[in-house]
């Protein structure tokens, strides 16, 4: 059965298949902490940098290879998942990923050298990559058609409660040590044995496959190369914003903390902690509101709404030297940058064909994270060369990201308004 082409960008509907309502409690709450527990991990490698780098008896900057490692393999494994899962089911592929993430995250507490280590990041990357699309897929494809937009919200915010358990564990390297968190965070294989034991396939996936099987043909699985020649428009634009997306992102949290508010506006660390705290609980707020506002007017018009609410709150995001109006500015913006990601899962699995909706979205929110890795690099190249710190290149960086984020959305929504 071969997908259709796609000219333009154009909202596929997902069947209503849906599992009973119990049924998808758990497929939601199941999806949710696989990717937190992913984020987790990788979180914890970043609390953990200068420490590895004592423990290996190496600079800083060789241990920096590993989050860009990770970050690197990130498509490679989203495309490999997503589509062993278009082909075995979301399932089996999202179980083998979790026992995988998990047992690279044991492995990396006991690697020997630096070179090991950076190895077994590297494959971490892959499981990292691959999580998020498998998870987007079956909690899209399971959960009742009234319940996406906030399911939707609620996936996501697994990425900032992610961020905010491995700050809790972090806590404890003074007991543990790093590898005792690495070893903590391995605890993750058990959410596999909760899915295994209590989320069922993706119904959506079982009707196509009896589809298939009762008019005696199978689904053909086109290659990577075919997907996007058929498809060309459609992932052109989501690669895009989705790379506008995490610009966003990364533009609002990788330098904010250690080194625009402790080195340029000279905030204590314990500020600095609680402020982080604060606009992750704003961030995972803010994901559940838009998610759930997607769902009344639509994944496009929430998508809209947020990212022009992000432009107006950036003066107060990074001018300010008082810490209430920082950290109010903080809250804020990561409200509405993190909300507007809250309708994404539902997003971009609405635009998937369907016997690729296990590794489109995963893919494209890969591509587009690979190509803003280079976010960091940019903010301080721009902070150097206006000479005016990092405040106008934290702007330029996120305030961008914003506006061609609610640029394309817009152009989107109105050749194709979006049904739900």
């Amino acid at each position: 059965m071969t997908e259709p082409s796609f000219s333009s960008i154009t909202p596929s509907a997902l069947p209503d298949q849906s599992v009973d309502k119990a049924t998808a409690r758990h497929v939601v709450l199941a999806s949710f902490l696989a990717w937190m527990l992913d984020a987790c991990d990788f979180f914890i490698v970043l609390f953990t940098l200068d420490d590895v780098a004592k423990s290996f008896n190496v600079s800083l900057q060789s241990v920096l290879l590993a989050p860009t490692l990770t970050l690197m393999t990130r498509p490679l494994g989203a495309f490999l998942c997503g589509r062993a899962a278009d082909k075995y089911g979301r399932k089996p592929v999202l179980i083998l990923t979790i026992i995988i993430y998990s047992l690279i995250e044991l492995a990396s507490a006991f690697a020997p050298t630096l070179v090991i280590f950076l190895a077994l990041r590297t494959l971490f990357g892959i499981a990292l990559g691959g999580e998020w699309g498998v998870g987007t897929s079956l909690i899209m494809e399971s959960v009742p058609k009234s319940w996406r937009g906030t399911a939707s919200g609620i996936l996501q915010a697994g990425y900032p409660a992610g961020y905010l358990l491995a700050s809790l564990v972090f806590l404890l390297l003074p007991v543990l040590g790093w590898r005792g968190l690495f070893v903590l965070g391995s605890g993750a294989i058990f959410s596999a044995l909760y899915i295994w034991l209590r989320v069922p396939e993706s119904p959506d996936w079982l009707a196509r496959q009896k589809a298939d099987t009762q008019h005696g043909k199978a689904e053909e699985h086109l290659g990577l190369l075919a997907i996007i020649k058929g498809n060309a428009a459609l992932c052109v634009f989501a690669v895009v914003l989705m790379a506008a997306f995490n610009f966003m992102s990364h533009g609002s949290q990788d330098l904010y903390p250690k080194v625009f508010l402790a080195l340029e506006r000279h905030v204590p660390p314990t500020s600095i902690t609680t402020v982080v705290v604060l606009y992750n609980l704003a961030a995972i707020a803010g994901g559940l509101f838009f998610g759930f506002l997607s769902q009344k007017i639509g994944r496009q018009y929430a998508i809209i709404l947020a990212a022009a609410l992000t432009l107006p709150l950036l003066p107060l995001w990074t001018l300010p030297h008082s810490l209430l109006w920082l950290g109010l500015g903080a809250v804020c913006i990561q409200f509405c940058i993190q909300g507007a990601w809250g309708v994404v899962p539902a997003y971009l699995s609405e635009l998937s064909p369907p016997s690729v909706r296990a590794t489109f979205p995963g893919l494209a929110y890969q591509c587009g994270n690979l190509i803003a890795a280079s976010n960091a690099l940019l903010q301080t190249w721009f902070a150097t060369q206006l000479g005016m710190g990092l405040a106008p290149a934290l702007m330029l960086a996120v305030g961008g990201g914003a506006v061609v984020v609610l640029v394309l959305t817009l152009l989107n929504a109105r050749l194709y308004p979006q049904r739900i």
